[in-house]
């Protein structure tokens, strides 16, 4: 699965699993970014917000010299964060982020989380704001492909009706217990790729009875199990770990096929895990 790809609606190819950076320290992210880059993770996803934009870009540099690599065989994702939306804002955020990951052009860049009605006004007109100039990013040359974060369907429909280049991607919390399905079909239905970010429901998941035995029943570990049923379901699930062993582990997650009815059986699962957000409500 490390080297399957999918076909963005931006005629670009993205790597069917991410390895994510949320929350890992800075002086560990670039060796974990250099392990797991030599481990087969081909697509590396940080953020303004996540302040490791300079060790991504080390450890990728890094990586790329050790592993006689290219740069265009990684597919780096970063993110604006909601402080910096609007146009000129977002081009100023952009330039940061860049020269932080020592990079002349990033793969993927997303809209972190949307402005909402029950903070702006003008929430549409904000998101379109920000979406214009990663239109302008993309027309220079320093960005691929773009997407966002965190979208609901209401959240996207404004954007899809005035847009001049489609989302290609949205990033949404999708684990067992949370898949979204509204906002997964509204996103397929577009032509639009759904990335999970916090797949393992911010750890729930490992404590979860249903998926301790099923992974039992496979041999593997639940963090293998879920990565799995993530990835099988066509949706990209973004890993993290700054921990070499987990990383490996992780990267070994797709050596399985797990049958259909235990698919079934985790899509059902229905306990609460995760943090469950909604992005309306969600107040930075």
């Amino acid at each position: 699965m490390l080297d399957t790809y999918y076909k963005l609606n931006s005629g670009y190819a993205i790597p069917a699993v991410g390895f994510g950076t949320w929350q890992s320290e800075p002086e560990k992210t670039a060796a974990a970014v250099q392990t797991a880059i030599e481990c087969g993770f081909r697509h590396i996803d940080t953020a303004s917000l996540y302040r490791n934009e300079k060790e991504v870009g080390e450890g990728v540099a890094a990586a790329l010299k050790a592993g006689g690599l290219r740069r265009e065989d990684i597919f780096v994702t970063t993110k604006v964060w909601n402080s910096e939306r609007g146009y000129g804002r977002t081009l100023r955020s952009f330039e940061q982020s860049l020269s932080s990951l020592g990079m002349e052009y990033v793969d993927l860049f997303l809209i972190h989380w949307p402005a909402v009605p029950s903070q702006y006004e003008c929430w549409k007109e904000l998101n379109l704001e920000t979406w214009r100039a990663m239109e302008k990013l993309v027309g220079d040359g320093r960005v691929r492909s773009i997407g966002v974060s965190n979208f609901m369907p209401h959240h996207l429909e404004p954007l899809l009706d005035s847009c001049r280049i489609l989302p290609a991607v949205n990033q949404i919390e999708y684990h067992p217990g949370w898949t979204q399905p509204e906002c997964v079909e509204f996103c397929k239905k577009h032509g639009i790729l759904v990335e999970a970010w916090s797949p393992l429901a911010n750890g729930d998941a490992l404590k979860n009875e249903s998926l301790i035995a099923m992974a039992e029943k496979y041999g593997v570990s639940v963090s293998q199990l879920v990565l799995n049923w993530v990835a099988a379901n066509g949706v990209i699930p973004l890993s993290k770990s700054v921990t070499p062993s987990r990383i490996r582990e992780n990267a070994q997650a797709f050596d399985f096929v797990i049958a259909e009815e235990d698919l079934r059986n985790i899509t059902a699962i229905t306990e609460p895990m995760g943090k469950r957000r909604n992005p309306d409500l969600v107040l930075y």
